[in-house]
């Protein structure tokens, strides 16, 4: 899947005003496209119990609407905004990063106004509304989530004068869409990434081949990562509180400097300094090297 945080046109597409936000038009949805919506769904949510986070399988209940298939915006933002403040907005898809940064700060998580056809099942390069707002959705309902999201969005805006946008890249992969947390005396899933896939939500937890390190904020800023297939490195955080204090507590200008003067680490490697929850076989990778 591709990250946010790839290049994409810089001007709005026609029909998108100038935030690149356009009308969700929830009637224009085919029955096949609500179904897939509820295909995917009820597969998610039936195997994420007692591996997804807390925090997540709460939220999910802001998705449980009336109607069935893809959400109405209406009736979501409203048990959204309820919750933490925070509404869905529909984009054509990726959108430019101040624009992104823009929005998150704001409170308006960006969504994907389509949806996967059957034969993207299981993979697909752009985020579609089921990862967007299956996957994101639920946490933005948690408080202290929904804050991080607001900080990581007006740290964006900020990073775009410190040529840092690498860094805030990695930490948002590896929290936002691939973090994994300590509870319930084990590990749980939270990034949208994973929850919103059946195939990973299985081997981010199970499988002995990725590694699985604890959560350093500038180690994080300089590991680079895959968007092709499974992540061969996962980053456990040990709280919701441990990520937002550390966001909100941390000059990013001088550790910006620091990181950039140093190569960025590259996947599945391991630092002398790491708490090393899982140590990988990499088997995965390597058999489809």
């Amino acid at each position: 899947m591709e990250s946010q945080f790839t290049h994409v046109h810089d001007t709005p597409p026609p029909g998108a005003a100038a935030d690149w936000t356009i009308s969700q038009n929830w009637d224009a949805f085919t029955a096949d496209e609500h179904a897939m919506w509820d295909r995917l769904f009820a597969r998610q949510s039936d195997m994420l119990p007692g591996r997804a986070a807390d925090a997540f399988l709460r939220g999910i209940d802001v998705l449980r609407l009336e109607k069935p298939g893809i959400p109405d915006y209406r009736e979501l933002n409203a048990r959204l905004m309820a919750a933490t403040g925070w509404q869905v907005i529909a984009v054509p898809g990726l959108v430019p990063d101040d624009v992104f940064f823009d929005h998150l700060a704001n409170r308006r998580f960006p969504a994907g106004n389509f949806i996967r056809t059957p034969e993207q099942l299981d993979y697909l390069q752009e985020p579609d509304v089921f990862h967007d707002v299956f996957g994101h959705v639920p946490m933005l309902a948690d408080p202290v989530f929904a804050d991080y999201m607001v900080a990581y969005g007006e740290g964006g805006l900020r990073s775009l004068k410190f040529d840092a946008l690498k860094q805030l890249a990695r930490l948002y992969w590896y929290t936002v869409e691939f973090g994994l947390i300590r509870e319930a005396g084990g590990l749980r899933i939270y990034g949208a990434g994973i929850v919103s896939s059946f195939a990973e939500s299985v081997f981010a937890l199970d499988s002995d081949s990725p590694n699985r390190i604890g959560f350093d904020l500038a180690r994080v800023m300089r590991t680079d990562y895959r968007i092709d297939d499974f992540q061969q490195n996962y980053f456990v955080i040990d709280s919701l509180d441990q990520l937002l204090d550390t966001t909100v507590n941390t000059d990013f200008a001088p550790l910006y400097a620091k990181n950039a003067a140093l190569p960025p680490i590259p996947i599945a490697d391991f630092l002398p300094e790491d708490e090393v929850i899982t140590r990988g076989t990499q088997d995965y990778a390597t058999a489809k090297a």
